[in-house]
């Protein structure tokens, strides 16, 4: 509230002091002539880097205004604020003082706070006399105040006053403020204030501010300057900063360390007094082990008004980031509606430059900074309230303390359609134990934090809660390499303390980090990595990064566009770099990089090309890649042969369709031509190869034309046969074969004196050394059989001959003769003899009877036929039965055989007179049927 304290007396004034800015009343000096007052809005800045302001006692509340009255000549009231204000000492000073118009009443009010000021700028300007000073204190603010006797006057003068010089005492030093008695004051600019003395005389005095005692933080981090209200002096504030990391682990904003294991969306940061419309940070965690034991941060999620903006893991537990605002994905650099996001490093960066905050995420920790003046004492969710006390950083949504912070984050579930088993109703039973089950030795990793590699920062943050959860990670998760995320969060946390370490070279590639091609990692990187375009701008921010940076002697083109250049020229859609003055195509676009606002300059690409006329059967027209110019296609004329009429034609054996393109032409002129193949019964053969024309001949294909026919000529040769045979055989020609075989056609029969004997079928011979042994060749149904009869003379009895009858048979064995008028009837003779049918052959003798006796046969003249007159009676078999024997056949097997067997015998008429002319063609057929029938005989008589 403005508070205002009136004063009564001569020339008195009315001073107002509101908390925050104010427009304030300048007046312009004229000579001689009075000019109206013009209301201003006054605004002193002074370069530096912009922080931010607001209050900064210990427990972050703010005490009401006060306000002091003086009385006495000439008085004005002073209101003034508890809060840290920089302490500010006048030193003596010299001022010329200008006579000028001015009102008998005027109103000082204190100018806005400037955003870009950080440190004091010492201003020495001439001195002033004062009339009377005091000093006014509220809280742990004290002020000093200068009053000067001042009338109104018309005309300019020029007076020297007497240096006076003002001190403050307290905790938390103010700025000087000066006001006269019936006069007014107001700010120019570097933090001067002019003040008007009397007669129209002002006194211009520099606003100088002695450095503030310095605060400790509960959150271990080093407090930031922030610029007062009237931007000319600077108080120390405890930025709100709060931190996750892991699985996770929790530092609230005052610095109170917990571990969540929780797998669902929460509150990190709402406003308890919701002052900005839509706004929070918010987490969703999620169960990264099979056993859903612990959880590691999936999506952070930052609302602001009319925007959300997610920041999502691509990849459980790896550094890559999505974003997307209002569920679309975005490219970064982002800018819109208040919200800025952009990389800085390997980290994304939410800012909303009108809270003065921003959120930072990896994938694997955030953090999040909101100042104090904003945010003090008003926030609440698992980063707890911001207020410099870890006291109440356990706060419950109905504003109960927790016994713990483990319990206290399950209340600040939210609604997340995606996790129908998340209620935030209701309060959870109890999150799982994650105490390893066995003593656990701690990844050699974690040791680094309280080693020399991190010694560096633990002057300014203490490593001893960052080094508890990496061991909590390593024990419980140690497949997942989790506990480089405590290194990289207090690696991060001591870079924004100003303690860059360069930590993961010595983590044996555990935690290394791959940054892509043409882009090196450093552990100490800028913010945000100078850019051609920014390279002009002077940054101010001293705090580094980790990540991946442009190779030294280059730099980033554009914070959207991840191109390193040597040189700054211009960075196409094609992410090529370009000189200033290359010409270039790039989409068919004809484009020249200039040096100035618009770069790149395109226009049309102009293609140069003749109409193609498609006309000849078979043509068409079709468009191609041009390979010298891709932006202008060819049009040329394509051959399809599909759309010609002409049909192949069918060529005879021997024959194939060649087909040639005459030029200029796209259909095919076919003609039939020699393969160079000999044909033969249909088949096709080539050069050299074998061709079969029948067995008894070896034909080849021969490379030689036949003039007539086109087609080569087959060569046959005679296959060569075996024309030699061995006695006994003779070469006989076989059905289907080429070659004759020599086959037996006389039997071939071994003597008792071992000597070999031939005999064509029918012949017999003796034995020239024994007459009684008979050797026959018989012809059996094509089967040739050798015999060897031993005769077997019947008894002879000589006294039984008629003298002189004696003599030898016609086999030259058995004598025969005569008988005395005695002659042998016809009757059945029986004999023992081997059956030989077919090659197979009896085992034993079979018992075979003949018909054997003599008949009435005679022959003798006849007077009245004048002719021989014949008598034949033959002894034939009058009844004879059929038997069986069993045959061994050469292969071993048997065959049953049957065969005739003579039961009696008679003489029996026959016919004994034959034409003449059958006689004489049957003549030697007689003598071979004589001749065998003498064998027959010779073997009948005996047998062996």
């Amino acid at each position: 509230p403005i508070s205002t304290t009136p004063f009564t007396g001569t020339g008195s004034t009315t001073k107002t002091t509101t908390s925050g800015p104010t427009p304030s009343r300048s007046t312009s000096a004229t000579p001689v002539t009075e000019t109206p007052v013009q209301e201003t809005t006054a605004t002193t800045s002074t370069p530096g880097t912009a922080t931010t302001s607001g209050p900064s006692s210990p427990t972050g509340t703010q005490p009401p205004i006060s306000t002091t009255p003086f009385t006495g000549t000439g008085s004005t009231t002073k209101t003034t604020t508890s809060g840290p204000t920089p302490s500010v000492s006048t030193p003596p000073t010299t001022t010329p003082v200008t006579e000028i118009s001015t009102p008998t009443s005027a109103t000082v009010t204190t100018p806005a706070t400037s955003p870009t000021s950080t440190s004091p700028v010492p201003t020495t300007t001439s001195g002033t006399t004062p009339t009377e000073s005091f000093t006014t204190t509220s809280g742990t603010t004290s002020s000093s105040f200068i009053t000067i006797n001042a009338t109104t006057s018309i005309s300019t003068t020029f007076k020297t006053l007497t240096p006076v010089s003002t001190t403050t005492s307290g905790p938390t030093a103010t700025s000087t403020a000066v006001t006269t008695t019936g006069s007014d004051s107001w700010i120019l600019c570097n933090c001067t204030k002019v003040i008007c003395i009397e007669d129209n005389i002002v006194q211009v005095i520099p606003i100088i501010c002695n450095p503030p005692p310095k605060p400790t933080c509960a959150n271990g981090l080093s407090p930031v300057p922030v610029m007062d209200e009237d931007g000319c002096c600077w108080h120390w504030e405890c930025d709100c900063y709060c931190t996750g990391w892991g699985d996770p682990h929790y530092m609230t904003f005052d610095g109170l360390y917990y571990s969540y294991q929780g797998n669902c969306t929460y509150v990190l940061v709402e406003e308890i007094n919701k002052k900005v419309d839509n706004f929070g940070v918010y987490i969703d965690n999620y169960h990264c082990d099979v056993r859903d034991v612990v959880s590691c941060p999936r999506t952070l999620i930052v609302r602001h008004e009319t925007q959300e903006v997610r920041l999502t893991t691509a990849q459980p537990n790896t550094l890559q980031v999505e974003v997307t605002v209002n569920n679309q994905l975005v490219a970064l650099p982002y800018k819109k509606f208040g919200v800025s996001i952009y990389e800085s490093g390997i980290n994304r960066v939410v800012e909303i430059p009108e809270l003065k905050m921003n959120v930072t995420y990896n994938g694997l920790s955030f953090s999040i900074r909101m100042p104090y003046s904003l945010f003090g004492n008003n926030t609440q969710g698992q980063c707890g309230t911001c207020n410099n006390n870890t006291a109440d950083d356990c706060m419950l949504p109905n504003g109960n303390i927790a016994e713990n912070c483990e319990t206290m984050a399950d209340h600040w579930q939210v609604v997340d359609p995606s996790k129908p088993q998340c209620s935030p109703g209701l309060v959870p039973t109890g999150s799982p134990s994650t105490t390893p089950t066995q003593p656990c030795k701690e990844s050699s990793i974690c040791e680094l934090l309280l080693g020399s590699v991190f010694k560096p920062c633990h002057a300014f943050v203490q490593p001893e809660k960052y080094y508890a959860a990496c061991v909590f990670d390593s024990c419980v998760l140690p497949n997942l390499d989790l506990e480089c995320s405590s290194l990289q969060i207090y690696a991060a946390v001591c870079a924004d303390q100003g303690a860059c370490i360069d930590w993961r070279k010595h983590t044996n590639g555990v935690c290394s980090h791959e940054c892509p091609s043409g882009k090196e990692y450093r552990a100490c990187g800028p913010i945000k990595e100078t850019t051609c375009k920014s390279r002009g701008q002077n940054e101010t921010s001293t705090k580094q990064v980790e990540g991946c940076f442009c190779p030294n002697g280059t730099m980033l083109y554009d914070s959207g566009v991840d191109v390193c250049v040597k040189t700054c020229g211009c960075v196409g859609v094609d992410m090529i770099p370009r000189e200033f003055g290359e010409k270039f195509t790039v989409d068919c676009q004809d484009c020249i990089c200039l040096e100035g606002e618009h770069g790149i300059v395109c226009e049309p690409h102009v293609c140069d090309q003749k109409k193609v006329t498609c006309d000849g059967e078979g043509f068409y027209e079709v468009i191609e890649v041009n390979p010298k110019d891709s932006c202008c296609p060819l049009s040329t004329c394509k051959c399809n042969t599909s759309l010609c009429t002409a049909k192949a034609p069918k060529c005879s054996l021997g024959f194939e369709v060649h087909s040639y393109i005459p030029s200029g032409q796209c259909c095919p002129v076919y003609q039939c031509v020699p393969k160079g193949v000999c044909v033969h019964e249909n088949a096709e053969f080539l050069p050299n190869s074998s061709v079969f024309v029948d067995k008894c001949q070896n034909c080849v294909c021969t490379n030689d034309v036949n003039v007539s026919t086109q087609l080569n000529i087959i060569s046959c040769e005679r296959v060569p046969c075996n024309t030699y045979c061995q006695p006994g055989y003779e070469l006989k020609p076989v059905k289907g074969e080429c070659c004759g075989k020599c086959v037996q056609t006389k039997c071939i029969i071994r003597t008792a004196d071992n000597s070999e004997l031939i005999l064509s079928p029918g012949d017999f011979k003796n034995d020239p050394h024994n007459n009684c042994t008979i050797y026959s060749c018989v012809n059996a149904h094509d089967q040739l059989i050798a015999s060897t009869s031993e005769i077997t003379c019947p008894a002879f009895n000589e006294d039984s001959c008629k003298p002189g009858t004696i003599s030898f048979l016609p086999n030259g064995c058995c004598r025969t003769c005569a008988p005395l008028d005695t002659s042998t009837p016809c009757s059945v003779r029986h004999r023992k003899d081997f059956i030989v049918y077919n090659g197979c052959r009896s085992v034993d003798r079979v018992d075979m009877t003949e018909c054997e006796g003599t008949c009435g046969t005679f022959s003798l003249y006849s007077a009245e036929a004048n002719s021989m007159d014949h008598s034949c009676s033959c002894c034939r078999e009058t009844s004879t039965t059929e038997k069986q024997v069993v045959l061994k056949c050469p292969g071993g097997h048997a065959v049953s055989h049957k065969y005739i067997y003579v039961e009696s015998c008679s003489c029996q008429d026959t016919e004994c007179k034959r034409p003449v002319s059958e006689e004489l063609q049957n003549n030697e057929v007689n003598d071979k049927a004589t001749t065998l029938n003498r064998i027959k005989r010779s073997i009948s008589l005996t047998s062996k």
